[in-house]
């Protein structure tokens, strides 16, 4: 799972920003932001650097149970 949606929202940047970035489609990126789908490791790397963010940090262990 992936926490892309939260980081944008907090830098104030928004899910078109990113695909316009990204040269990728607003459904593309709304998937990533809802994790019904994933983006490439390549695509974490670029979004990384676009948001000054390491690509780890937009990832988040759900594997883990109490």
């Amino acid at each position: 799972m992936n926490c892309i949606k939260r980081i944008l929202k907090d830098q104030g940047r928004t899910q078109k920003w990113l695909a316009i970035q990204l040269n990728r489609s607003q459904n593309t990126v709304s998937s990533w932001c809802a994790n019904q789908t994933q983006p490439t490791v390549e695509d974490l790397f670029l979004i990384g650097k676009l948001i000054s963010v390491n690509p780890k940090d937009l990832l988040q262990d759900n594997s883990k149970t109490n």
